[in-house]
């Protein structure tokens, strides 16, 4: 069965389903079952950066089941009622989750990023954005939203900060902030006298 593809998807999901259907027949999932809840108790809030995918579980000495891993474009957040955030929740209250980390790391392509710019490469792609840009004045500021972080460790310590201050996560959870570096893994602990509270 040959995949539906939009013109601009790759050759390449063709071989990605192959291989995941040999993955399957010859069991090669076994190795990697393992309970949902988080062994080490931990959730850890970092970037969807390719370089971190397998770096930071190895940098952590972390095993398949140990923590929940959150991912998005910077490893952070601003929403205090977001995704990320409502993922955290989930795994204090629903997982057993006692501690979060929170990861940013050097080079990150979140920072320092364009809104302009990327609102111009969308309209490049054909997308019609105008009437998201007039509901800027309904709450919606698409400018905001797709705007990147100035710098890492601020972003982190803001997270860190509104994780702590966060009125459903309970004060008994540790939470932790650190910039990972992308080529040795050394993690650089943003102190919490740092944090402004």
């Amino acid at each position: 069965m040959r995949l539906q593809k939009r013109a601009s998807e790759p050759e390449a999901m063709d071989e990605i389903v192959m291989y995941n259907r040999r993955f399957v027949q010859e069991r090669r999932y076994e190795r990697y079952q393992t309970e949902k809840y988080p062994k080490k108790k931990l959730a850890i809030l970092t970037c969807m950066d390719t370089r971190l995918t397998e770096l930071l579980p190895a940098a952590l000495g972390l095993e398949n089941g140990d923590a929940k891993i959150i991912r998005n474009a910077g490893g952070v957040t601003r929403d205090a009622y977001g995704s990320e955030v409502k993922s955290l929740l989930v795994a204090i209250f629903e997982l057993g989750v006692t501690k979060i980390m929170v990861i940013g790391h050097t080079d990150c392509g979140v920072e320092k990023m364009d809104s302009i710019q990327m609102i111009e490469k969308i309209r490049k792609r054909k997308i019609k954005i105008e009437s998201l840009e007039r509901s800027g004045s309904g709450g919606f500021d698409l400018n905001e939203w797709l705007s990147g972080i100035q710098e890492v460790e601020e972003a982190v310590r803001d997270t860190v900060s509104l994780l702590k201050e966060h009125p459903l996560v309970p004060e008994d959870v540790g939470i932790f902030g650190f910039v990972m570096n992308t080529e040795t893994g050394e993690l650089m602990e943003v102190k919490e006298s740092d944090c402004l509270f």
